[in-house]
């Protein structure tokens, strides 16, 4: 049998004019027998066409904040750095892999794209919209958790952990506002945000608001989330 073929959303520092990449998101896939491929940063329609035929299912990584307009919102100035090609490109293979009905996996920026391109709305900033005691922009080491999710019953995330309570890292500033119509929540953070979405139509569009890339090599739970990924491409 062949090993599946992920495209991996790529990392970009605009200061730098570079694309990057967390070995964790390759590594993690990879420990599941499957092939990690850095995309193009491209919003070309017929190369994302292509991508989107050929590979057999997509990462959407973290990043900077996803652009306001996406959900009809001005940009406040407590929103972080947009980066446009991003965003472009992102929506458009988002969209092309949904209606191919391609196993799609979001971390952190990735829930917030997902939620914004199917029509729900983010908090721009958390600290100024959102304020809480709870941790949601850790300090490193950032595979240690610091505080903790309730996943939902009878969702699949919670057939896939077996558990009810998880400890998560976190890392971000943004997050789920309005649910997109489309998707249904698998957790909450202990204040009552959105932490992972799935939608109950396809065969696999999760995401994720923690960071499974970080701590998967310490973690069972973080490993089984890359696991049931790629068991979903095969």
């Amino acid at each position: 049998m062949k090993k599946p073929m992920v495209g991996i959303v790529p990392l970009v520092d605009m200061e730098r004019e570079s694309y990057w990449m967390l070995p964790g998101y390759m590594k993690g896939l990879e420990k599941e027998d499957a092939i990690p491929v850095m995309l193009p940063l491209t919003s070309d329609w017929k190369t994302l066409k292509q991508l989107a035929e050929q590979l057999d299912g997509f990462l959407f990584t973290g990043g900077q904040d996803v652009s306001p307009s996406i959900y009809g919102e001005e940009v406040l100035k407590t929103c972080g750095e947009c980066c446009e090609a991003r965003d472009t490109m992102e929506q458009e293979l988002f969209e092309l892999a949904w209606e191919m009905d391609k196993p799609i996996l979001g971390i952190c920026r990735g829930i917030q794209l997902i939620n914004a391109v199917l029509g729900g709305t983010l908090y721009q900033d958390l600290p100024s919209q959102r304020p809480s005691r709870l941790e949601h922009h850790q300090r490193p080491p950032y595979d240690e958790p610091v505080h903790s999710v309730e996943i939902v019953e009878s969702t699949p995330l919670h057939a896939v952990l077996d558990v009810s309570v998880l400890l998560v890292n976190s890392y971000h500033h943004q997050a789920v506002k309005k649910l997109a119509p489309n998707l249904s929540a698998m957790a909450y953070s202990t204040d009552g945000l959105v932490e992972a979405i799935y939608d109950p139509e396809k065969r696999y569009v999760w995401a994720l608001q923690w960071h499974p890339e970080f701590s998967f090599l310490k973690d069972r739970n973080r490993k089984k989330i890359f696991e049931s990924f790629v068991k979903a491409m095969k």
